[in-house]
């Protein structure tokens, strides 16, 4: 059973900001790897912080001369600096219960099959945002009912792409992907118009 990196939602208005980037993880500090860089294929450079699960599988799993897929929560404050945060690692042989013989296949046909690819994001949120003469869009993210306790819990993204100022306050579901330092919009859905009248 080959695994999906990014689940199917579980519920229609399930927040969330979710992506898969291919490339190398720097770390700043050898005796500190959970802070660092990730660099693509194309030599971009995006600072990347590894949360605490996956710090133990990046210690005794991976070479860090090698690219992985990592599986990544992103943060941004503008359109020109991300922030990764890598929440697990994408190797369908090494991670999962996938068999197989030959450890050349091709990961990005694998992607393919379950729709998916390099640099992709799934952001769900809520439209609090529009610059239209920028281009930019921003989503509220709201974590989970039972992390309500944790600071910072509520995130705002911001990405470039263009949507009416009409769909303000609706719950969408965007398909994004990374450009460099940047989110854009490729597709969009509205799942929910005008949340502020259910509150």
């Amino acid at each position: 059973m080959l695994k999906n990196p990014i689940p199917k939602v579980s519920n229609r208005l399930q927040y969330r900001a979710i992506g898969i980037v291919n490339g190398k993880f720097v770390p700043n500090d050898s005796k500190q790897l959970n802070r660092g860089f990730l660099t693509d294929k194309n030599g971009e450079k995006i600072e990347t912080v590894v949360l605490g699960k996956t710090l133990s599988l990046l210690k005794k799993h991976i070479d860090l001369n090698k690219s992985y897929f990592w599986i990544v929560y992103p943060k941004n404050k503008n359109t020109q600096t991300l922030h990764l945060q890598v929440a697990g690692i994408w190797d369908p042989y090494q991670l999962n219960d996938f068999q197989n013989n030959s450890s050349k296949t091709n990961f990005s046909k694998l992607l393919e099959e379950l729709d998916l690819k390099d640099n992709y994001f799934s952001i769900r949120g809520k439209l609090v945002f529009v610059n239209t003469p920028k281009k930019e869009i921003v989503i509220k993210i709201c974590s989970a009912p039972k992390l309500k306790n944790l600071k910072n819990k509520n995130f705002k993204l911001v990405i470039k792409g263009e949507l009416s100022l009409e769909l303000l306050n609706s719950f969408v579901s965007l398909d994004v992907i990374r450009d460099g330092n940047s989110l854009k919009l490729i597709n969009y859905q509205v799942i929910e118009k005008d949340l502020s009248k259910n509150n």
